[in-house]
């Protein structure tokens, strides 16, 4: 009740105006007001009140103690559901109300997995099943050079070994025959000859001429692990499943002839290294490219799952094997923290490499400020 009512009713007493004995004890005792208003229009709430003995139903007020007194309504929905470690009850509560909420409390780790996980709040694997548990890391040197790239082609032959999409027979479903991967490589991975030298050749010129169905098919022939296993050939056979060149689109296809052209190179690769050559062996460019192309496949969810992880991994070791493309793709993930945390500083070291390297990306002046090139900062002092 507001001042003025209180005024109003005051008035009406002193000027002998008799109201009744409930209104006098009303008067008598502070009073609270509530209005329900918006814009427009206003409400005055009215609470319950009535005679002596009208209280006696208190079956049809709310009780604060969760006793429902036998009225059948269910009890104040709350957010503590929510919450794994919600507020603990007053002494005061019922037993009743007690083990309700030990029940509630019980449920809460449950409940509260199940929000997490539809507001995606749970943290992305910091793993993949693409990529070897056991890759050493790369120690680089001050001076940098053969060292530094013997580390990272040690780390392209683990992936290649390592890559879950290397299947055991790529050829068994294709008109060409099947045959096992593994006995081809023991049998020996043909790196090159002559003759295969020349038939890659021509492959190649009939796909320039735009006879990409003869083409598509001499790579096939030549990338067939029960007749030439040629490594470039299952890499150029691998590229043409995956955009459809004188054949159907088979992203599947592609990534296990890709998978296989880096699994094969990597086994001449590590024979190379076994021997002492720094540099790697003769198919080394193979690696390089299927490594590449296979962080694409990851990349982009080409005839396999997106896998993050597995791209920038790909990435960054063919960018340090000296593919500038790959260079690019590795700034990018550090730029979007795609597959790794966001670092510019580590994006503008291989944009800058990149770009010395003659593979220039337009609109990435920004790799050139001394704050992420400290060899800028170092020119001007001297």
């Amino acid at each position: 009740m507001g001042i003025r009512d209180v005024l109003k009713k005051k008035e009406k007493l002193d000027n002998g105006e008799h109201s009744s004995k409930d209104a006098v004890d009303r008067l008598a005792a502070p009073e609270f007001k509530f209005i329900r208003s918006d814009t427009h229009t206003q409400e005055v709430i009215h609470p319950p009140s009535g005679p002596p003995g009208f209280d006696d139903g208190k079956e049809h007020y709310l009780n604060p103690n969760g006793n429902d007194g036998g009225s059948g309504q269910k009890p104040r929905r709350s957010l503590d559901v929510f919450f794994g470690n919600s507020r603990s009850r007053s002494a005061s509560a019922s037993s009743q109300a007690s083990s309700t909420s030990n029940s509630h409390s019980n449920n809460n780790g449950k409940i509260g997995r199940r929000l997490s996980e539809r507001l995606h709040l749970s943290r992305s694997p910091a793993s993949s099943e693409n990529v070897p548990q056991n890759l050493p890391d790369i120690v680089t040197t001050a001076e940098g050079g053969e060292g530094d790239e013997l580390q990272w082609e040690k780390r392209a032959t683990m992936l290649a070994s390592a890559n879950k999409s290397r299947p055991a027979t790529p050829l068994a479903n294709d008109a060409g025959g099947g045959g096992d991967m593994t006995r081809g490589r023991t049998q020996g991975a043909a790196v090159s000859s002559p003759a295969i030298d020349e038939d890659i050749q021509e492959a190649i010129r009939l796909h320039e001429a735009g006879d990409f169905e003869n083409s598509t098919a001499m790579f096939a022939r030549l990338a067939d692990p029960k007749g030439a296993n040629n490594t470039l050939s299952q890499f150029l056979y691998g590229l043409s499943l995956r955009h459809g060149w004188g054949c159907e689109p088979d992203p599947e296809g592609a990534i296990k002839y890709l998978s296989a052209a880096a699994s094969n190179a990597a086994t001449v690769e590590q024979m190379a290294l076994k021997a002492g050559l720094k540099k790697g062996g003769a198919a080394k460019g193979e690696l390089v490219l299927a490594i590449f192309e296979l962080a694409n496949s990851f990349r982009h969810g080409w005839g396999t799952a997106k896998d993050p992880i597995a791209a920038k991994q790909y990435y960054e070791t063919a960018a340090n094997l000296g593919d500038t493309d790959a260079m690019n793709e590795v700034a990018w993930c550090y730029v979007e923290g795609f597959g790794c945390k966001k670092d510019k500083f580590a994006a503008a070291r291989y944009y800058r490499l990149a770009e010395k390297n003659g593979n220039k990306t337009l609109g990435n002046s920004w790799i050139w400020k001394e704050k992420y090139d400290p060899d800028a900062g170092d020119k001007k002092k001297k």
